[in-house]
């Protein structure tokens, strides 16, 4: 009720307000409604709970060494970030064949299951043929992780949003009138999203490493049992400063030349710039 409230009130021309509106309460009003479809955004899946929810995820994947856990931890966190990418997603996509919904969901679970299995995959090897050298434990658990994690988080916003490339987005002119569906700005859409969450994880996963073996190469931390807050604390500020960079490396409201648009939309505008929702 207080977000439809502070709407209503950015809505109507600021002359007439009975009382001032907060920048913040814009600001919050913003990030609780979708842009496209004008619907209430959830409140687990707004930009805000994105951390506090992710964090602890984020840490216990890291620190995982049996394959069943690894694989039960890595499809909790794949299944929120998914949901989190289909809400925050373009919402103009259509199709008279079949429920957009429904096949996104479908793609959404085929792609957190397989980016589970991958996750957890140099685990069930290392564990099944005994492989304990040093050697094999540093890659497993120091340096696949980061790799993994980017390419896996790219390829599940990539499958949940697919329905954006395969059957084009809204694009508008400066003013915002709707210019056509395009299915090149669909394309890049999905394809920057998904760049921007493989950098969020993949740095958030590969940076505290780096970080804890200067630290530890340092005698930084001369008890072992502070390691793990350490470790727990790191992880938290790398999340906490790469996730606005994540955010911000491309433009919610993308920009497409006139150059890069189909035939058929330029056909109907003189313009040479158009816009469209990026999504999160």
């Amino acid at each position: 009720n207080e977000i439809k409230r502070t709407r209503l009130l950015v809505e109507i021309n600021e002359k007439n307000l009975s009382e001032p509106i907060q920048n913040n309460q814009v600001f919050w009003t913003a990030s609780s409604v979708h842009p496209d479809t004008d619907k209430i955004i959830p409140v687990l899946f707004r930009p805000p709970a994105f951390m506090p929810i992710t964090l602890p995820l984020v840490i216990v994947s890291s620190v995982q060494r049996q394959a069943k856990h690894s694989f039960f931890w890595q499809f909790v966190f794949h299944t929120y970030t998914s949901a989190f990418t289909l809400v925050n997603g373009n919402g103009t996509p259509k199709s008279e064949e079949y429920s957009l919904q429904q096949k996104q969901i479908f793609l959404g679970l085929g792609a957190i299951s397989y980016s589970a299995c991958v996750g957890a995959l140099p685990l069930i090897f290392v564990n099944r043929y005994g492989l304990k050298s040093s050697l094999v434990q540093l890659v497993v658990s120091k340096l696949l992780p980061a790799p993994l994690f980017g390419l896996t988080s790219a390829f599940t916003v990539a499958m949940v949003r697919s329905p954006e490339f395969d059957n084009g987005i809204e694009v508008m002119d400066r003013s915002g009138k709707v210019v056509g569906v395009s299915k090149k700005a669909g394309e890049k859409a999905v394809m920057e999203t998904a760049l921007s969450r493989a950098v969020l994880f993949g740095t958030t996963f590969f940076l505290p490493e780096v970080l804890m073996y200067f630290l530890q190469r340092a005698r930084f931390v001369k008890n072992p049992r502070a390691l793990a807050p350490v470790r727990m604390f790191v992880i938290m500020s790398v999340l906490t400063g790469m996730l606005p960079v994540s955010f911000s490396m491309f433009s919610q409201c993308g920009e497409i030349k006139r150059a890069d648009l189909e035939p058929e939309i330029l056909s109907t505008t003189e313009e040479t710039e158009f816009f469209y929702n990026r999504g999160i």
